[in-house]
């Protein structure tokens, strides 16, 4: 009997520490959102291009990735693809190196590989999401931003 109570005990004990784990885990993560989507906006360069009187991208996101990073390779570019193609014109993605831009990366608290920031049209955090964001989440994100400026009507999702 009383290798039971110590057994359960001990399970008690591992199930607390496991649970105060994850609750740190989500409020660390939480509050580095908070911190990014707080952060004093950015100006991004202009992309140069053929019309140089071409309007400026209403909505930027920028695509934190790394050149050994198969996630970001294989699941996050065709993603932000898709994303481009649905809204041409009114989203501009922005690849960021992380490991050579640590500045920008400790700016927009970027705690994990690949991560997207969407930017409005003033350089503003609007979103931040840590590890792959899938076209149709990147696309509600956008489609959000574009109606509150009134840029462009939404369309239809992928």
């Amino acid at each position: 009997m009383l290798a039971v109570v110590i057994r359960l005990g001990i399970l008690a004990v591992v199930s607390l520490a496991v649970l105060l784990s994850v609750w740190a885990g989500k409020t660390y993560v939480g509050r580095s959102r908070r911190r990014a989507l707080n952060s004093a906006p950015i100006v991004l360069p202009q992309a140069p291009s053929a019309d140089a009187d071409a309007p400026r991208s209403s909505v930027s996101i920028l695509a934190f990735s790394s050149a050994d990073c198969r996630q970001c390779k294989q699941l996050q570019e065709p993603a932000l693809q898709r994303v481009l193609q649905a809204r041409s014109g009114s989203v501009a993605v922005v690849e960021v190196d992380a490991p050579s831009s640590p500045d920008l990366t400790e700016h927009y608290s970027v705690l994990t590989l690949p991560t997207t920031v969407v930017l409005d049209a003033s350089g503003k955090a609007r979103a931040v999401n840590y590890g792959f964001a899938p076209a149709q989440r990147l696309l509600e994100q956008v489609d959000a931003l574009l109606q509150n400026s009134g840029a462009q009507e939404p369309q239809p999702a992928l």
